[in-house]
């Protein structure tokens, strides 16, 4: 909520799903009647998007032979973003009941994150979502390439190849940290902190909270079980976005589309809590300079809504 002088209050508020509830509708309309001025905003989660490093109305198509089905926007006279229309036409169609002013593509979002750092850099860029990731490539300032990756697309021999590794995987370690770049690449690595907690799942109190029915050492090992299912999960899902990023820049350095450049840094903004895992593959595998920043998307989404307003 904003005023002339700013920024008036924050309010925020989950939901268990994207659809258009009667929760999600009286919690916004409560806040649409304070004002004749409201701004619907979403962050695109359509599969079929991507970007071009062209303008180019003519080379539109050389990088992405369906874009005559799609929206597009060319972005500072230099690269395109791109969505399905029937996509869009479905947002619509969902957010019926509320409107949508803004729809904001995930590599605006990863733009406008990022911006102290695309400007001045060769590096490779990530949003990371619970089932997309969002990747490109800039070289101060100019977009190289860019690719957006499904995670729900995975087929069998991707899984097998995921169960193979976990069993392989000798020292599964908790996730307990997001390393957060503040600085520039050269000095990142004697100025990376952790900002973020991991509850202790076997501390005092959980203990305690054991039921007195079941044997305390039962008890023990269930958790010890719930553990490690979790984190194999987590495993499994951080090692599915090694393998996709790991692929697509394979196509980035073999595709002569491509003006491809040699990639040391890869910056990620993490929208779900990745372990330490991803850090570890990206580094020891591709041999990356890897530096990860918390994102909010809602407020980032915020961000972009209030930067198209003026405000």
């Amino acid at each position: 909520m904003c005023s002339k002088k700013g920024v008036v209050e924050h309010l925020h508020k989950e939901f268990e799903t994207t659809a258009v509830s009667a929760e999600m509708v009286e919690f916004l309309s409560f806040y649409i009647k304070e004002s004749p001025y409201f701004y619907i905003s979403i962050l695109d989660m359509s599969p079929l998007q991507g970007v071009i490093p062209t303008c180019n109305k003519h080379r539109l198509e050389y990088y992405y032979s369906d874009i005559a089905t799609a929206e597009y926007k060319c972005i500072e006279n230099s690269w395109t973003f791109y969505t399905s229309k029937n996509d869009i036409y479905e947002i619509e169609k969902r957010y019926r009941a509320l409107g949508v002013d803004y729809i904001f593509s995930p590599f605006i979002a990863l733009k406008h994150f990022f911006k102290d750092k695309i400007d001045k850099n060769l590096a490779l860029y990530a949003l990371v979502q619970e089932n997309f990731i969002s990747i490109a490539v800039f070289e101060n300032g100019v977009l190289l390439f860019g690719d957006h990756l499904d995670l729900e697309t995975t087929d069998d021999a991707e899984d097998m190849i995921l169960a193979s590794a976990i069993d392989d995987e000798v020292d599964l370690e908790l996730d307990d940290g997001i390393d957060l770049d503040e600085v520039d690449v050269e000095e990142a690595i004697e100025s990376l902190e952790d900002f973020s907690d991991i509850e202790d799942l076997d501390s005092i109190e959980d203990i305690d909270e054991f039921s007195e029915n079941k044997d305390v050492e039962e008890e023990l090992m269930e958790s010890d079980e719930v553990l490690q299912e979790g984190d194999a999960q987590h495993f499994n899902e951080d090692y599915q976005r090694f393998s996709l990023i790991q692929s697509s820049i394979g196509h980035y350095y073999k595709d002569e589309k491509y003006e491809s450049r040699f990639i040391e840094n890869i910056y990620i903004a993490d929208g779900v809590g990745v372990s330490r895992d991803l850090k570890k593959y990206l580094e020891e595998e591709m041999f990356f300079n890897v530096y990860i920043r918390h994102i909010d998307i809602g407020i980032e989404i915020c961000e972009l809504a209030k930067e198209e307003l003026g405000l």
